[in-house]
Protein backbone atom coordinates (compact mmCIF):
# COMPACT_ATOMS: atom_id res chain seq x y z
CA UNK A 1 0.00 0.00 0.00
CA UNK A 2 1.70 3.16 -1.26
CA UNK A 3 0.83 5.80 1.35
CA UNK A 4 3.09 8.58 2.58
CA UNK A 5 4.25 8.53 6.20
CA UNK A 6 2.07 11.37 7.47
CA UNK A 7 -1.03 10.02 5.73
CA UNK A 8 -0.66 6.82 7.73
CA UNK A 9 -1.32 8.74 10.95
CA UNK A 10 -4.91 8.71 12.20
CA UNK A 11 -5.55 11.37 14.84
CA UNK A 12 -8.54 10.67 17.12
CA UNK A 13 -10.62 13.70 17.95
CA UNK A 14 -11.43 12.46 21.45
CA UNK A 15 -12.73 15.82 22.60
CA UNK A 16 -15.75 16.80 24.71
CA UNK A 17 -16.70 19.69 22.42
CA UNK A 18 -16.71 20.39 18.71
CA UNK A 19 -14.79 23.62 19.33
CA UNK A 20 -11.85 21.72 20.82
CA UNK A 21 -11.92 19.22 17.96
CA UNK A 22 -11.88 22.06 15.45
CA UNK A 23 -8.76 23.46 17.09
CA UNK A 24 -6.86 20.19 16.57
CA UNK A 25 -8.08 19.84 13.00
CA UNK A 26 -6.90 23.37 12.25
CA UNK A 27 -3.37 22.83 13.54
CA UNK A 28 -2.90 19.22 12.41
CA UNK A 29 -4.63 19.07 9.01
CA UNK A 30 -1.30 19.27 7.14
CA UNK A 31 0.48 16.76 9.39
CA UNK A 32 -1.82 13.73 9.68
CA UNK A 33 -3.75 11.64 7.19
CA UNK A 34 -7.13 11.03 8.79
CA UNK A 35 -9.22 12.43 11.61
CA UNK A 36 -11.05 9.85 13.70
CA UNK A 37 -14.42 10.66 15.23
CA UNK A 38 -15.37 8.38 18.08
CA UNK A 39 -18.15 8.06 20.60
CA UNK A 40 -17.30 11.09 22.74
CA UNK A 41 -17.37 13.68 19.96
CA UNK A 42 -20.21 12.08 18.01
CA UNK A 43 -22.47 11.91 21.07
CA UNK A 44 -21.56 15.53 21.86
CA UNK A 45 -21.89 17.05 18.39
CA UNK A 46 -23.53 14.45 16.14
CA UNK A 47 -23.17 14.39 12.32
CA UNK A 48 -22.42 18.12 12.40
CA UNK A 49 -18.93 17.16 13.58
CA UNK A 50 -18.17 15.49 10.25
CA UNK A 51 -19.42 18.46 8.26
CA UNK A 52 -17.47 21.01 10.28
CA UNK A 53 -14.26 18.99 10.27
CA UNK A 54 -14.36 18.51 6.50
CA UNK A 55 -15.09 22.20 6.02
CA UNK A 56 -12.18 23.32 8.20
CA UNK A 57 -9.64 20.88 6.83
CA UNK A 58 -10.68 21.38 3.23
CA UNK A 59 -10.51 17.67 2.57
CA UNK A 60 -12.91 15.16 1.11
CA UNK A 61 -14.46 12.10 2.70
CA UNK A 62 -11.25 10.11 2.36
CA UNK A 63 -9.94 11.81 5.49
CA UNK A 64 -12.72 10.91 7.94
CA UNK A 65 -12.64 7.76 10.07
CA UNK A 66 -15.93 7.20 11.91
CA UNK A 67 -15.03 4.92 14.80
CA UNK A 68 -18.40 4.04 16.33
CA UNK A 69 -17.56 0.34 16.81
CA UNK A 70 -21.08 -0.69 15.84
CA UNK A 71 -22.30 -3.68 17.85
CA UNK A 72 -25.98 -4.60 17.82
CA UNK A 73 -28.35 -6.90 15.96
CA UNK A 74 -27.48 -7.10 12.24
CA UNK A 75 -30.38 -5.06 10.88
CA UNK A 76 -29.71 -2.21 13.31
CA UNK A 77 -26.03 -2.14 12.40
CA UNK A 78 -26.88 -2.25 8.69
CA UNK A 79 -28.96 0.91 9.09
CA UNK A 80 -26.24 2.62 11.10
CA UNK A 81 -23.68 1.81 8.42
CA UNK A 82 -25.89 3.24 5.69
CA UNK A 83 -26.33 6.43 7.72
CA UNK A 84 -22.59 6.68 8.33
CA UNK A 85 -21.86 6.42 4.61
CA UNK A 86 -24.29 9.28 3.94
CA UNK A 87 -22.24 11.52 6.24
CA UNK A 88 -19.08 11.07 4.17
CA UNK A 89 -17.09 8.65 6.32
CA UNK A 90 -14.25 6.84 4.60
CA UNK A 91 -13.84 4.14 7.26
CA UNK A 92 -16.48 2.75 9.63
CA UNK A 93 -15.77 0.24 12.40
CA UNK A 94 -17.90 -2.76 13.41
CA UNK A 95 -17.22 -5.11 16.34
CA UNK A 96 -16.39 -8.74 15.59
CA UNK A 97 -17.96 -10.05 18.80
CA UNK A 98 -21.12 -11.33 17.13
CA UNK A 99 -19.19 -13.21 14.46
CA UNK A 100 -19.42 -13.51 10.71
CA UNK A 101 -23.17 -12.90 10.35
CA UNK A 102 -23.06 -9.33 11.59
CA UNK A 103 -19.99 -8.50 9.53
CA UNK A 104 -21.57 -9.94 6.38
CA UNK A 105 -24.69 -7.86 6.92
CA UNK A 106 -22.63 -4.69 6.77
CA UNK A 107 -19.95 -5.66 4.25
CA UNK A 108 -22.41 -6.88 1.62
CA UNK A 109 -23.93 -3.39 1.43
CA UNK A 110 -20.85 -2.47 -0.63
CA UNK A 111 -21.39 1.28 -0.39
CA UNK A 112 -18.83 3.07 -2.53
CA UNK A 113 -16.36 5.21 -0.61
CA UNK A 114 -17.10 3.83 2.86
CA UNK A 115 -14.92 0.90 3.86
CA UNK A 116 -15.67 -1.49 6.71
CA UNK A 117 -13.07 -2.30 9.34
CA UNK A 118 -13.74 -5.05 11.87
CA UNK A 119 -12.59 -4.39 15.45
CA UNK A 120 -10.99 -7.64 16.58
CA UNK A 121 -9.92 -7.13 20.20
CA UNK A 122 -9.60 -3.83 22.06
CA UNK A 123 -6.02 -2.87 22.89
CA UNK A 124 -7.08 -2.18 26.47
CA UNK A 125 -7.43 -5.95 26.94
CA UNK A 126 -4.47 -8.21 27.74
CA UNK A 127 -4.16 -11.90 28.52
CA UNK A 128 -5.17 -11.37 32.14
CA UNK A 129 -8.29 -9.53 31.02
CA UNK A 130 -9.26 -12.42 28.76
CA UNK A 131 -9.01 -14.92 31.64
CA UNK A 132 -11.18 -12.62 33.74
CA UNK A 133 -13.75 -12.59 30.92
CA UNK A 134 -13.91 -16.39 30.92
CA UNK A 135 -11.45 -17.32 28.15
CA UNK A 136 -9.17 -20.28 28.79
CA UNK A 137 -5.57 -19.42 29.77
CA UNK A 138 -4.25 -20.81 26.48
CA UNK A 139 -6.44 -18.46 24.42
CA UNK A 140 -4.00 -15.68 23.57
CA UNK A 141 -4.89 -12.28 22.09
CA UNK A 142 -3.23 -13.34 18.83
CA UNK A 143 -5.40 -16.45 18.51
CA UNK A 144 -8.55 -14.40 19.05
CA UNK A 145 -7.46 -11.69 16.62
CA UNK A 146 -6.61 -14.19 13.88
CA UNK A 147 -9.92 -16.00 14.29
CA UNK A 148 -11.88 -12.75 14.13
CA UNK A 149 -9.81 -11.49 11.20
CA UNK A 150 -10.79 -14.69 9.41
CA UNK A 151 -14.46 -13.84 10.05
CA UNK A 152 -13.84 -10.35 8.69
CA UNK A 153 -12.16 -11.33 5.44
CA UNK A 154 -14.69 -14.11 4.76
CA UNK A 155 -17.51 -11.62 5.35
CA UNK A 156 -16.03 -9.19 2.86
CA UNK A 157 -14.68 -6.51 5.21
CA UNK A 158 -11.89 -4.29 3.92
CA UNK A 159 -9.69 -4.78 6.95
CA UNK A 160 -9.38 -5.00 10.71
CA UNK A 161 -8.31 -3.06 13.75
CA UNK A 162 -5.84 -4.89 15.99
CA UNK A 163 -2.80 -4.21 18.14
CA UNK A 164 0.73 -3.95 16.79
CA UNK A 165 1.56 -7.30 18.33
CA UNK A 166 -0.81 -9.14 16.03
CA UNK A 167 -0.58 -7.15 12.80
CA UNK A 168 2.25 -9.18 11.25
CA UNK A 169 0.42 -12.45 11.86
CA UNK A 170 -2.72 -10.99 10.24
CA UNK A 171 -0.79 -9.80 7.19
CA UNK A 172 1.04 -13.10 6.79
CA UNK A 173 -2.17 -15.09 6.90
CA UNK A 174 -4.56 -12.83 4.99
CA UNK A 175 -2.32 -10.85 2.64
CA UNK A 176 -0.85 -7.38 2.30
CA UNK A 177 -3.97 -5.91 0.68
CA UNK A 178 -6.08 -6.59 3.78
CA UNK A 179 -6.02 -3.25 5.62
CA UNK A 180 -4.78 -3.23 9.20
CA UNK A 181 -5.19 -0.23 11.50
CA UNK A 182 -3.22 -0.26 14.75
CA UNK A 183 -4.26 1.74 17.83
CA UNK A 184 -2.42 1.69 21.17
CA UNK A 185 0.51 3.61 19.69
CA UNK A 186 3.01 4.91 22.22
CA UNK A 187 6.27 6.51 20.99
CA UNK A 188 9.23 5.71 23.22
CA UNK A 189 9.55 9.40 24.12
CA UNK A 190 5.90 9.84 25.12
CA UNK A 191 4.59 9.41 28.67
CA UNK A 192 0.82 9.06 28.89
CA UNK A 193 -0.70 9.61 32.32
CA UNK A 194 -3.23 7.04 33.61
CA UNK A 195 -2.80 5.00 30.46
CA UNK A 196 -5.58 2.44 29.90
CA UNK A 197 -3.89 0.78 26.94
CA UNK A 198 -2.26 -2.62 27.48
CA UNK A 199 -1.11 -4.02 24.13
CA UNK A 200 0.95 -1.05 23.00
CA UNK A 201 3.68 -0.53 20.40
CA UNK A 202 5.77 2.33 18.98
CA UNK A 203 4.82 3.90 15.62
CA UNK A 204 7.94 2.45 14.00
CA UNK A 205 7.27 -0.97 15.51
CA UNK A 206 3.75 -1.07 14.11
CA UNK A 207 4.91 -0.03 10.63
CA UNK A 208 7.76 -2.55 10.65
CA UNK A 209 5.14 -5.18 11.51
CA UNK A 210 3.29 -4.16 8.31
CA UNK A 211 0.56 -1.89 9.72
CA UNK A 212 -1.09 0.32 7.11
CA UNK A 213 -2.29 3.02 9.53
CA UNK A 214 -1.54 3.92 13.15
CA UNK A 215 -3.90 5.68 15.53
CA UNK A 216 -2.00 8.23 17.61
CA UNK A 217 -4.01 10.33 20.03
CA UNK A 218 -2.69 11.22 23.46
CA UNK A 219 1.02 11.29 22.51
CA UNK A 220 0.14 14.12 20.10
CA UNK A 221 -2.70 15.76 22.01
CA UNK A 222 -0.84 15.86 25.34
CA UNK A 223 2.44 17.07 23.82
CA UNK A 224 3.62 20.62 24.53
CA UNK A 225 3.69 21.08 20.75
CA UNK A 226 1.20 18.73 19.01
CA UNK A 227 2.44 19.68 15.54
CA UNK A 228 6.05 18.90 16.44
CA UNK A 229 4.94 15.57 17.91
CA UNK A 230 3.05 14.67 14.73
CA UNK A 231 6.07 15.58 12.60
CA UNK A 232 8.34 13.46 14.80
CA UNK A 233 6.02 10.47 14.54
CA UNK A 234 5.84 10.85 10.75
CA UNK A 235 9.63 10.82 10.69
CA UNK A 236 9.73 7.58 12.65
CA UNK A 237 7.19 6.06 10.29
CA UNK A 238 9.18 7.18 7.25
CA UNK A 239 12.33 5.57 8.58
CA UNK A 240 10.44 2.35 9.36
CA UNK A 241 8.99 2.30 5.83
CA UNK A 242 12.46 2.64 4.34
CA UNK A 243 13.77 -0.19 6.50
CA UNK A 244 10.75 -2.29 5.61
CA UNK A 245 11.27 -1.80 1.89
CA UNK A 246 14.88 -2.96 1.87
CA UNK A 247 14.21 -6.28 3.61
Amino acid sequence: MDISAKKRIIFPLDCPTLEEAEYYVTILKDYVGLFKIGLELFVSAGPEALKRIMAISGVDQKNIFLDMKFHDIPETVRGAYRAASMHGASFVTVHCDEGRRLLETVAKEDISGTRVLAVTLLTSLDRGSLVELGYSPDMTPEKIVLRRAEFAIEAGCDGVVCSGSEVRAVKERFGLDFIVVVPGIRPSWSLVNNDDQRRIITPAGAIRNMADYVVVGRPIRQANDPVAAAIKIAGEIEEALLNRSVK
